[in-house]
């Protein structure tokens, strides 16, 4: 009688989860995904509650009376060391894939093996980067990529390129496609910018990097260039889900830096099955990822550069998505362009863009650059003229060179600025 409760009460459980978790359940706590579309996403999560639902059923009415007599036939010494063993075999199981998983995936879920290219090591701040200075080689698709990488970790054309900190430079940060996953150089979004604009491109992109971490990375390394012309990160609604993940370095609110916290590596494998995320979490991820894109923007404005988020769309926008972009683009009122991709320009098998949605993004991002770099050399040629005669008007040239800095720059020449801008909008 008591075994058979229990059933009841497990199968009524299964039931309401069911139940409860319908549609506006699903879009609050399960976040667009880079690898599956929305359509697969709810005939997966339909399948499941369906499944769930039928599951509770049976338990409660069909395999209600069915196990309340196996029970009662077996001795309960019997069913103890039965259940004993079977307990005992599932933790054997479970610990051991659990130190395999931790020998290929020893520190973070966005880590990927050692062997595969483009090779990563580990690094104590920002989690993973490239190996410097090497070559490497994959195929992906049929054909065989080459992925190069100066001596500061940078992807170069080739095995002797580098990047001259020292010219004017567009830099580039993100994850795997401002790096040009699965792209050979003159494919990737930077270079095609960098062949358009004329000007020199820096890509300092890397593989499973989520927003807080591309920020940690410009921040480290953009004083080594002189003239950073602009700064251009990418933010994408399907990847916001890697923002919240606290198993790899990251920033808390504030732009706290915090270590990894170890995680189960068969948690993470529950994880990434079913990825739920509790509404608190999320709040919080939107929060700090408004915060660090609006730091990535100060950042490069407080060089002198031109800031630029790039948000590409590969699928028709979905609501959650819609949502993520607004509160965490708009409603701060960051500069992004929103570029719009046609669904069939990937790689094969594989949801990353191909060269022809790169070459999109790349035009996308260097006609907003234009328009944005125009007014500012304008302002630069205006704020030097008009600063040159008022130093010769008041025999005071002294302080020409103070004028040359960009904050009283833009004090002195707000008004013309708001007013010329206008037409490069």
């Amino acid at each position: 009688m008591v075994t058979e409760i229990v059933v009841v009460l497990i199968g009524s459980t299964l039931l309401e989860c069911a139940l409860a978790a319908d549609h506006e359940w699903f879009d609050r706590h399960f976040l667009p995904s880079f690898v599956l579309s929305r359509r697969l996403y709810v005939l997966l999560a339909s399948l499941a509650r369906v499944v769930t639902a039928a599951l509770g059923v049976a338990l409660a009415v069909v395999l209600r009376p069915r196990v309340g007599r196996l029970v009662a036939r077996v001795p309960g010494g019997t069913l103890v060391a039965d259940a004993g063993r079977i307990l005992l075999a599932i933790v054997l199981a479970l610990g051991t894939a659990e130190l395999v998983l931790r020998r290929t995936f020893g520190h973070a879920a966005e880590e990927r093996p050692g062997d595969e290219e483009p090779l990563r090591r580990r690094d104590p701040r920002l989690g993973w980067v490239f190996v410097p200075s090497r070559t490497g080689h994959d195929k992906i698709g049929g054909r065989v990529v080459e992925y190069a990488f100066d001596a500061a970790g940078y992807r170069v054309r080739g095995a002797n390129g580098s990047v001259d900190p020292k010219r004017p430079t567009v830099v580039f940060t993100g994850e795997s496609v401002m790096a040009g996953y699965g792209l050979n150089w003159d494919e990737t979004v930077p270079a095609r910018v960098e062949a358009i604009l004329g000007t020199q491109c820096a890509n300092l992109a890397v593989n499973g990097f989520a927003t807080d971490q591309s920020y940690l990375r410009l921040l480290a390394e953009l004083p080594r260039f002189r003239q950073p012309v602009a700064v251009v990160t990418v933010f994408m609604p399907t990847l916001f889900d890697w923002n919240l993940d606290d198993d790899r370095p990251h920033l808390g609110p504030g732009l706290v830096w915090q270590p990894g916290i170890y995680q189960w590596r068969l948690a993470a494998i529950r994880d990434i099955i079913f990825p739920y995320r509790g509404s608190d979490t999320i709040e919080r991820g939107i929060s700090v990822t408004r915060e660090v894109l609006r730091a990535t923007v100060d950042l490069a404005r407080a060089r002198g550069a031109v800031p630029l988020i790039l948000v590409p769309e590969f699928t028709p926008e979905d609501p959650t998505e819609e949502v993520l972009r607004h509160r965490i683009l708009d409603d701060a009122g960051l500069p992004y362009v929103w570029v719009k991709l046609d669904p069939s320009w990937h790689l094969p098998g594989d949801s990353h863009p191909d060269s022809r949605a790169a070459h999109a993004m790349a035009v996308a991002i260097t006609t907003r650059l234009r328009g944005l770099l125009a007014p500012a050399e304008a302002v630069d040629r205006f704020c030097m003229l008009s600063a040159s005669k008022a130093a010769q008007a008041s025999d005071v040239s002294h302080q020409v060179p103070a004028l040359k800095d960009e904050t009283m720059k833009l004090q002195f020449c707000d008004t013309f600025l708001t007013l010329f801008s206008r037409n490069f909008q």
